[in-house]
């Protein structure tokens, strides 16, 4: 189609100048994978649970909206015959477990698809999450016409047996043909609404846990992968539904005489488009129109939704430009088509089924098929023709800004069904990369070559060794623990249930939630290790983070109940070291000890100095944990770890090999703050990220890097600042406020 000729007076050129519009061509690629058996494909096994849960369910919602869950039901009086092979076993139901729970299936996906997130991060590749993915959408896809098809040889089997069956009313076998007919004819019907419903059940688990988790462990890089997924026509067949997209987006032709088929509507619009001069007077290829119309924003921004504002200078370029692309609609004579499919949507509920939707549609403006649909409906029980004919009438008397207004909204939702359109046929190609195995022979046979990609439940995993490649290990010290316990004596007091009930059990509670071992109690210290298996999730420094501040978080508040008794309260010192082995051990008879640097380490990061305990104890910070050196290491070259003054009261202090696992395991933003410390405002770096610790559980972490500060021992006075750093995990509210509110007063963003 030529450009517009009204628009080659180079006037809307010129107001589309004023105006900013956006390309987005949708990509989904999975990389640095190994090829399966067939050396063209992937090789993906999927869940023999998830698939169990999946099939049923799908069967089920089929029998349900086809309306034949009647003819599909095992009958009481079936439970004596031999197993037949329409009634496949049902293992599921074999383990006695509920099957007919809607939220089964959603659950089993959800687990599913964090088994693919952390195989992603575990491999440190995003393209294992894609694949898992992909191999899901394929699976439920073909499971759709398969399910459909064993149900209708179900009913088939259930109507031949009703044949031959002796006392049976013909009148009853005659509905029940009509029935499973009907069945059969509105196999689309019942594949959409299915369809629409395993889609509501992926968007649920998407927003719900996936897409936090996703954005955790990997930040929001590449989030535009995954808006492909949330897409209402990945289960239809091509993309082309007359209610599918009556409901959420346009209803067009279907056929090659109807002037409002998407082909032609895209002619229309890339029409428009050129006389923009989008790309340049010269270009006739609409493909590098496409991009474009792939961004429904681009709508808004030239058409304002059909309704521009034109007391300003960028509504009256919009206003212009709406005026031609009416124009260009009355000219290709589809504009009363377009007003037409909005109205025929109110009248679909009412008249189709029996009338079929386009023909509604073009009975809105054909009096022919007006005729048609009236002789139909007569037919059909003499169905009213009130709303019908209303919305004929409609039809005819929209004009002028009306008539401009539902011309916006249909480039709208034109653009938005190009861009899933396009969407879904790049999830196509992607998804032709992949072989779903069912067949256990072709699965062995991808195994033992070490090219199958397996996505098992939790409870699927077969045992792996317990080979521990990674550990960290926590201590947590309790200061002044003699005093405190000779105070405690001295006022006929406790000591024993005041640390258990304050500490010891309040922490024990906390354990399972980390899967963190006890390695060592003592009256004053409490040591904890969280050990990282070969094949599970690399999360190890991240929960232990968490783990530490929760347990400040514990003892401040038992600590205020403390006060409020009138008792004395705990202070508490956690330190924690990450080390990239795992640990050793020796044997006393049958216990094992641990033998680890890390152990040595954290018993370093959470001591403080008496020194730094006498100084810093009435100084307000908002920060628990400082490093300090005290002696001139001019010619030492260096102060080693060992040798540094810390201080650490309620807080939580990391080595930097934990920091550099921690950045590794989940996604983390800096923060630059300028905030008061200890002698002056200083440009303080902040670290923050959001750690997985369970399904649909989440918990902010934020890490300060510290500098060490060269002091004179006498005063603690600030000599200068070294280029050495520390790290902190944050416990005070007030960081964790600014982060999720905004700045408090005090603070200033660099």
């Amino acid at each position: 189609m030529a450009p517009f000729s009204f628009l080659q007076r180079g006037s809307l050129a010129d107001h589309a100048r004023n105006l900013s519009l956006a390309t987005y061509t949708p990509a989904l690629r999975v990389e640095d994978l190994l090829m399966g058996v067939d050396n063209v494909r992937h090789d993906v096994f999927l869940s023999p649970r998830f698939a169990e849960v999946a099939r049923q369910h799908i069967a089920r919602l089929i029998a349900k909206y086809g309306d034949v869950q009647d003819l599909v039901a095992e009958e009481a009086s079936q439970s004596g015959r031999p197993p037949s092979v329409f009634r496949p076993a049902d293992p599921v139901k074999e383990r006695g477990e509920r099957t007919g729970d809607p939220a089964e299936l959603k659950r089993t996906a959800n687990e599913l698809h964090l088994a693919f997130l952390n195989r992603a991060k575990s491999d440190a590749n995003q393209s294992l999450d894609l694949l898992g993915r992909l191999a899901v959408i394929k699976f439920l896809r073909g499971e759709l016409t398969s399910q459909f098809a064993q149900t209708l040889e179900r009913c088939r089997a259930k109507l031949k047996s009703l044949d031959v069956a002796r006392h049976v009313n013909p009148a009853k076998v005659m509905a029940l043909r009509e029935r499973v007919s009907s069945f059969h004819v509105t196999k689309k019907s019942v594949l959409r609404r299915v369809g629409q419903d395993l889609f509501e059940t992926l968007r649920e688990i998407e927003k719900e846990s996936l897409a936090r988790t996703r954005r955790s462990l990997f930040g929001d890089g590449a989030d535009a992968s995954y808006e492909l997924f949330v897409n209402r026509l990945i289960f239809t067949e091509d993309g082309r539904d007359d209610y599918l997209n009556a409901e959420h987006y346009v209803m067009l032709g279907n056929f090659d005489r109807d002037p409002d088929r998407f082909q032609a509507m895209l002619e229309v619009g890339c029409a428009f488009l050129k006389g923009l001069n989008l790309v340049g007077e010269a270009a006739e290829d609409d493909r590098l129109l496409d991009p474009f119309f792939s961004a429904p924003e681009n709508s808004q921004e030239l058409l304002a939704g059909g309704l521009p504002d034109e007391s300003t200078p960028r509504g009256k370029s919009q206003k212009a430009l709406l005026t031609a692309w009416v124009e260009l609609l009355e000219r290709e004579n589809v504009m009363d088509y377009v007003i037409a499919s909005y109205e025929a949507v109110p009248l679909l509920a009412q008249y189709s089924p029996p009338i079929n939707a386009q023909q509604l549609k073009n009975a809105l403006i054909s009096r022919t098929e007006r005729k048609r649909v009236e002789t139909l409906l007569e037919e059909h029980g003499k169905i009213s023709t009130d709303n019908l004919e209303a919305a004929v009438h409609r039809v005819s008397k929209c004009r002028g800004a009306e008539r401009a207004k539902i011309a916006g909204r249909f480039l709208g939702d034109f653009m938005r069904y190009h861009r899933d359109l396009r969407r879904l046929e790049s999830l196509m190609s992607a998804m032709d990369s992949i072989n779903v195995i069912s067949n256990e022979k072709l699965r062995e046979l991808s195994a033992i070559n070490n090219t199958l990609y397996e996505f098992l439940l939790p409870e699927e995993q077969k045992p792996a060794e317990d080979k521990v490649i990674h550990h960290v290990v926590l201590k947590a010290d309790i200061r002044e623990s003699s005093s405190l316990t000779r105070t405690l004596f001295e006022r006929g007091l406790n000591p024993a249930s005041y640390f258990s009930l304050n500490f010891y059990e309040p922490v024990n509670k906390l354990l399972p939630k980390y899967s963190a071992t006890k390695v060592f109690i003592e009256g004053d210290a409490v040591i904890l290790a969280l050990f990282e298996r070969e094949g599970e999730p690399a999360l190890c420094v991240a929960r232990t983070c968490v783990l530490a501040k929760e347990m400040i978080e514990i003892v401040r508040a038992y600590n205020e109940k403390s006060r409020s008794d009138g008792l004395p309260t705990l202070e508490l010192g956690i330190g924690i070291s990450y080390q990239d082995s795992a640990p050793m051990y020796l044997m006393d008879g049958s216990s094992r000890i641990m033998i680890s640097r890390a152990l040595n380490e954290s018993d370093r990061l959470s001591s403080c100095a008496r020194g730094a305990r006498k100084f810093l104890g009435l100084a307000e910070s908002l920060f628990n944990v400082y490093a300090f050196q005290t002696v001139d290491d001019s010619e030492t070259g260096g102060v080693p770890e060992d040798f540094l003054t810390r201080y650490n009261i309620g807080g939580v202090h990391i080595n930097e090999a934990a920091f550099r696992k921690l950045s590794r395991e989940i996604s983390l933003q800096t923060h630059n703050l300028k905030i008061p410390t200890l002698w002056e405002n200083e440009m303080v770096r902040l670290y923050s990220g959001m750690v997985a610790v369970g399904a649909g559980m989440f918990h902010r972490v934020v890490v300060r890097e510290g500098r060490i500060a060269r002091i004179d021992p006498r005063d603690y006075s600030l000599k200068e600042w070294t280029d050495r750093n520390y790290y902190e995990v944050c416990t005070n509210p007030v960081i964790y406020e600014y982060l999720e509110r905004g700045i408090p007063a005090g603070m200033a963003a660099s």
